[in-house]
């Protein structure tokens, strides 16, 4: 009696045994006694990929006595009892008829909904590199802004960094920028302690993006430019009165610094940006 590679342990357990002595053209195997084959059936056997001793083991870990089941609801939690989970009911004509006591729903969606998957990590400000400092300037890599070269000013709250260009010289103005998406280089600027607005630092009111009009594209095209959203006053004046401080260190470190912060960073060919120094 042949068999597959492929056979679960109790089935390789019930046909193991010694061959018989009077039938020696056949292949009879005489199973051992029950008692042994229950033995060997029952014992747990680890899952693939953990070690048998591992504290990752789930069989090791498992501990039903720790396990406290949960009331299906908040009545049964008052009362102590679990909510039966079927109803016998009487029919009209005679007889009774078993139903679940909670009826399933009868609309199923055509598609999946996508469902975010839950997070146990606590959310904690990513901490700030050690190349990063007030005054350093930075190369966008990402954005609407990508090659241009910025000035730091200091870490926000949610662990976002605030930029500018200044906007005098390239156009940046005030932004948040993820330092994952940077380049710190080797130039700073002697910036002091830069004095900014309380409201800069109110990240969902300063930098929330005004909602559009609703217009449609084509009706857009044709619109009259002078109807433009206007940036508020507060930005405005924020945004001079930054610029005024960074300008006054461009200034003081020569002329060469603001045509370096106006020009645009790019690679050529055979250019290795692994080898360089910023």
């Amino acid at each position: 009696m042949l068999h597959s590679k492929r056979q679960c342990p109790k089935q390789r357990v019930l046909c193991a045994g010694r061959r018989s002595p009077h039938h020696h053209s056949r292949q009879t195997f005489v199973p051992f006694s029950q008692d042994w084959i229950v033995t060997m059936a029952s014992q747990a056997t680890p899952r693939a990929g953990f070690g048998r001793r591992s504290k990752l083991n789930p069989l090791l870990n498992k501990k039903p006595t720790d396990v406290k089941p949960k009331p299906r609801n908040a009545k049964a939690a008052a009362t102590g009892e679990d909510k039966p989970t079927t109803v016998t009911k009487q029919l009209k004509k005679g007889g009774s008829r078993t139903v679940p006591s909670d009826k399933a729903s009868r609309y199923y969606p055509a598609e999946d909904v996508a469902v975010p998957k839950k997070s146990r990590k606590a959310p904690k400000p990513a901490v700030l590199r050690s190349s990063i400092t007030p005054g350093t300037v930075l190369i966008l890599l990402a954005g609407r802004f990508r090659g241009k070269r910025v000035v730091f000013l200091r870490q926000l709250p949610s662990g976002l960094l605030l930029v500018t260009g200044p906007f005098k010289v390239n156009g940046v103005p005030l932004r948040r920028v993820n330092q994952a998406y940077v380049i710190a280089t080797s130039t700073k600027l002697e910036i002091g302690n830069l004095s900014l607005d309380e409201s800069v630092l109110d990240e969902k009111k300063y930098f929330k993006s005004e909602k559009s009009s609703g217009a449609k594209p084509e009706a857009s095209f044709f619109t009259d430019p002078a109807n433009k959203q206007k940036i508020s006053e507060s930005k405005v004046s924020n945004q001079k009165s930054v610029d005024k401080a960074i300008l006054a260190a461009i200034k003081s470190q020569g002329p060469a610094l603001r045509k370096y912060l106006s020009s645009t960073f790019g690679l050529s060919n055979g250019d290795r940006p692994h080898l360089m120094r910023f």
